[in-house]
């Protein structure tokens, strides 16, 4: 049946063969199990339609059977009752109830045989769907965790690479440089100094000689009293 093809083909295709063609895995994973879903759904109303016919034979041959009964026991009454005419056509009349009943009853199970390759069918595709979908969610970790190799490789290939190294000794030696100029300024400043300056740097007291007098006497009253 036509409505089994896609399923049939996705079965016996390897789906890595379809994934190395799409752009996206991901989007195509999805659209596949879509299509799946669309064949299921059409193979269920075609099972449904399959049964109904089952159903309408099997209905029809009952009904033949109780016909067939019927006559006969109406022949048999007719007999008794010595009517034996009367007995003929409901004898007829079961006869062809009969043709009726083994027809309908053949059509049965043809229909009941083609319903149940059906339902056969429509199980084992329910069943690739599931084992499809499982498979689906593997497949996007998978390709989930490649995209996010995939970008920390592209992120790494720009890392640490020659021109990085290049780019910091530059700037090493733009700093040295820096720091040359500075301490160069700062020779030039000391020499720039005037004698005046000099020379009151020198009489300059910042207190700490005088700390240093004063612990000195402390010390050595600290000997004398000892």
């Amino acid at each position: 049946m036509g409505i089994f093809k896609r399923l049939r083909d996705l079965t016996m295709a390897s789906i890595n063969d379809l994934l190395d063609k799409a752009e996206d895995p991901v989007k195509m994973l999805n659209q596949f199990l879509r299509d799946m879903e669309e064949d299921i759904r059409e193979a269920e109303v075609a099972v449904a339609k399959q049964i109904a016919i089952e159903k309408k034979f099997k209905q029809q041959y009952e009904e033949a059977l109780e016909m067939v009964q019927k006559r006969e026991e109406q022949a048999l009454k007719a007999l008794e009752a010595g009517n034996e005419d009367l007995a003929r056509r409901a004898l007829q009349d079961k006869k062809e109830h009969q043709q009726r009943h083994d027809e309908m009853k053949g059509q049965f199970e043809t229909a009941k045989a083609n319903a149940d390759r059906l339902r056969s069918q429509l199980a084992e595709m329910k069943d690739e769907f599931a084992k499809m979908k499982n498979k689906k969610d593997i497949l996007v970790a998978r390709a989930e965790a490649a995209k996010a190799q995939k970008q920390i490789n592209q992120a790494m290939s720009g890392f640490g690479t020659d021109n990085a190294a290049k780019g910091f000794d530059r700037m090493s030696e733009k700093v040295l440089q820096l720091e040359a100029e500075a301490e160069a300024s700062g020779e030039l400043n000391s020499r720039g100094k005037s004698l005046d300056d000099e020379l009151a740097a020198l009489g300059k007291n910042d207190g700490v000689d005088d700390e240093l007098a004063a612990l000195k006497a402390k010390l050595a009253a600290r000997k004398q009293a000892e």
